[in-house]
């Protein structure tokens, strides 16, 4: 009887440690159409790139003459005009240039006046058959020899007076001076390039930034295109501009292959300064006001069972023409097909064009609920309770 007893005893501890596990911790499934309407918005896709602040017109002022700085009249920042003097080099050499050259071209003139008297003279004679022709072609000779000896000191003043206009530097536009690379006492030389002296940005409201964007993304930049971007020493601050121009010139670096996009850039409170670096995005698709859906509700297909489950009817699809796609809309516990014509397409949104409206609902997904229960069992006498507690069993067998 003792073994028995035992063994209805484990057999009753079986049965309901099954039944705790099983109804205790069940749960059940809800199931729920995910839906969403139809709206009006805007969509975007973007490219993004990194690129240089620049003035839009900059000039290099230079000098075409070797000599020593004698005076500098402006600095950085220093706000200037065009014909302005801005710097002076020493003059004393290309002075005396100046007046060797005008001595010069006063002997040449004088020795052709010369020839040209004897060579008139020598040709009446010759005519007159007074002279052999020997004279008549040595007076000739002189008098052309003369000619290009007098032409050539001409020449060698417009030179020479050139370059003394050179040593006096003007500014060639109206602008700001960014940079200046000498100072008054050091010398240049003009040899196979023109010493820099200054360079002037021309407007500094207006800028450009030049991106480089890489060749997977050139081929949605066009001109027109809107752009936003900002600058490390503004952080805060977002500025505006315009794609102006989409340079062909491909550069090449470490295998990686981008073009420059030039950027119109706005800049009335002078924040935006020569050289900073802004990281820019260009919208390369912008649209507003216009009808959207999700793109999970152009991939979502109707299971009739499962969806029946939840009390919904499914009409049956209707016929899709060339580049038309469905979408399922929820009208009450019905769900039909809409044959619909898509335009652009951005991040997680889709445009239509045709065969929706707006405020219609329309499904993206089926979404699955799971409810825990309660269980409603009531514990057995022989079931060992949570830790840290005694149940009845154990306080019977005590007392």
């Amino acid at each position: 009887m003792k073994k028995k007893g035992v063994i209805i005893l484990v057999v009753v501890i079986v049965v309901a440690a099954g039944v705790w596990l099983w109804v205790g911790r069940g749960s059940k499934s809800n199931l729920s159409l995910a839906t969403t309407q139809v709206t009006r918005g805007s969509i975007s896709n973007s490219v993004t790139a990194t690129g240089t602040v620049e003035p839009v017109t900059e000039v290099s002022v230079g000098t075409q003459v070797s000599g020593i700085i004698d005076h500098l009249y402006v600095d950085y920042n220093d706000v200037v005009k065009k014909g302005q003097l801005i710097a002076e080099m020493d003059k004393v050499n290309l002075q005396a240039e100046l007046e060797s050259a005008e001595a010069q071209l006063a002997n040449s003139r004088t020795e052709f006046e010369y020839q040209q008297k004897n060579y008139a003279r020598n040709k009446v004679l010759y005519e007159k058959g007074l002279i052999s022709d020997s004279e008549y072609e040595t007076a000739t000779y002189n008098y052309e020899k003369a000619k290009s000896a007098y032409d050539q000191s001409q020449a060698s003043m417009v030179k020479v007076k050139r370059n003394l206009e050179y040593a006096t530097i003007t500014s060639p536009i109206d602008g700001v001076v960014i940079s200046r690379a000498v100072e008054e006492g050091q010398t240049v030389a003009a040899g196979f390039e023109t010493p820099e002296l200054f360079t002037i940005a021309a407007d500094l409201t207006q800028m450009q930034v030049i991106a480089d964007v890489d060749e997977a993304d050139i081929g949605q930049v066009e001109e027109g295109q809107l752009v936003t971007f900002n600058v490390d020493a503004y952080p805060n601050d977002v500025f505006e501009g315009e794609v102006t121009q989409v340079r062909l010139e491909a550069t090449v670096e470490s295998n990686v292959v981008t073009y420059e996009v030039v950027i119109s850039a706005h800049n009335p409170d002078l924040k935006l300064k020569p050289g900073l670096t802004a990281n820019v995005t260009i919208y390369v698709l912008k649209k507003d006001n216009v009808l959207t859906v999700p793109a999970k509700a152009l991939r979502f297909e109707p299971d009739v069972a499962q969806i029946a489950e939840m009390g919904i009817t499914v009409e049956d699809a209707v016929p899709v023409r060339s580049g038309q796609q469905l979408v399922w809309v929820r009208v009450g516990d019905t769900l039909r097909s809409r044959a619909v014509t898509l335009g652009s397409s951005a991040v997680g949104q889709t445009e239509v064009l045709d065969g929706l409206s707006e405020g219609e609902e329309v499904v993206t997904g089926v979404t699955v609920h799971a409810v825990a229960e309660a269980a409603a069992v009531e514990q057995s006498p022989f079931m060992p309770g949570p830790p840290g507690s005694k149940n009845k069993g154990n306080k019977a067998k005590e007392e």
